[in-house]
């Protein structure tokens, strides 16, 4: 009979909300064996698990396949649809947490979290077969039916929380455009001092003025780097010269770096203190690095004659619609666009299109 056969995995026993739980091992070619998600044939209010969004499953594959000596994947969450039996480990006696979990072949293992990972380890190892002798950490709850299941994946992904852009910039080494944000923190002085690093936005009490996300978004465009870009030391340098000129011709970012005006004051009363501008200097930084730097530094001496003061009617429909910062695509190019006209630069085909209203 099937219940003669089991899985074994070495495991550790615990109790969570009064009821066991077993951490496992499990090596990575039995994850799409033994693991069911029947998405297909199944209606959600069924199911356990959301419809997978296949879009997310190559960016992993990809992940575990280029650094099959340096990736890290959390643990698969499951639920077990039968009887287990759990032996403790002789060497640690009878009642020790330490021992060989046992599930039977006929039984189903239904995953509450880790759909997308275990889709990602079946495509990964049929590209790069030794990742199968590699090990996954997973969380086995005994099944107690369809409604527990469902409120378990509710409540897993209801408290997990994405980490900001910026601290992903910041702790990701594998990107190398978030290694450039991270090289302009330290060859651009206003950045190195005025930068946070681990929240995408900023309170108002900050004494911040730019976040590290918005210094990557910004030099990203400035060097119009996709993803997957390398980036090379002349490019850093030349991307640090540029802001650093940029800051030159700002005359309140220079007197927030001296401190001798609140950051806080700044975002309260001018557009250069938020993101979209950073966004829109990238942009037409992208247009102006074609030309010679003489030209281009020259150029930006302009950016000492614009008003900036959010009371500037010029800015509404621009960076900011009904009074408010806009951080919208359509805000960056407009406010770009105005830029550009105050600096004598000549607008793009696709630039136009958003003053003629033509692009949304």
């Amino acid at each position: 009979m099937d219940t003669d056969f089991c899985h074994s995995f070495p495991a550790a026993r615990g109790m969570q909300a009064g009821r066991p739980c077993y951490v496992a091992m499990c090596p990575m070619r039995l994850i799409p064996k033994i693991f069911v998600f029947d998405e297909e044939e199944v209606p959600a209010e069924l199911r356990a698990q959301r419809t997978l969004n296949r879009t997310r499953i190559p960016e992993i594959v990809e992940y575990l396949v280029n650094n099959p000596t340096g990736y890290t994947i959390s643990a698969i969450t499951a639920s077990i649809d039968g009887k287990v039996t759990f032996q403790p480990s002789a060497d640690t006696g009878p009642g020790s947490n330490l021992g060989v979990l046992s599930v039977p072949m006929d039984v189903r293992i239904l995953i509450n979290d880790g759909q997308h990972r275990r889709a990602a380890i079946e495509q990964a190892i049929a590209e790069s077969p030794e990742l199968s002798y590699d090990n996954i950490p997973v969380l086995f709850f005994i099944d107690e039916g369809l409604t527990h299941s469902q409120q378990m994946f509710a409540d897993l992904n209801k408290h997990a929380v994405r980490p900001s852009d910026s601290i992903s910039t910041l702790y990701d080494h594998r990107d190398a455009i978030s290694e450039l944000a991270r090289s302009m923190i330290k060859r651009v002085e206003i950045f190195s001092k005025l930068t946070e690093m681990e929240k995408s936005s900023i309170s108002n009490r900050s004494t911040k003025l730019f976040t590290l996300s918005a210094i990557k978004n910004s030099t990203k465009a400035l060097l119009l780097k996709g993803k997957g870009d390398g980036v090379d030391e002349e490019e850093k340098d030349l991307a640090a010269a540029y802001w650093n000129e940029v800051t030159l011709h700002v005359a309140d970012w220079q007197l927030a770096l001296d401190k001798k005006v609140a950051t806080s004051e700044l975002r309260e009363q001018y557009v250069h203190a938020h993101g979209v501008m950073l966004q829109a200097m990238g942009q037409i930084g992208a247009d102006l690095l074609v030309k010679p730097r003489n030209q281009w530094a020259g150029i930006l001496k302009g950016l000492k004659d614009i008003d900036w003061a959010r009371a500037n009617p010029d800015w509404e429909g621009r960076a900011m619609h009904h009074g408010r910062i806009s951080k919208a695509r359509s805000s960056v190019v407009r406010t770009g666009n105005y830029i550009k006209h105050k600096l004598g630069l000549p607008l793009t085909p696709s630039e136009q299109a958003y003053e003629e209203g033509e692009t949304i």
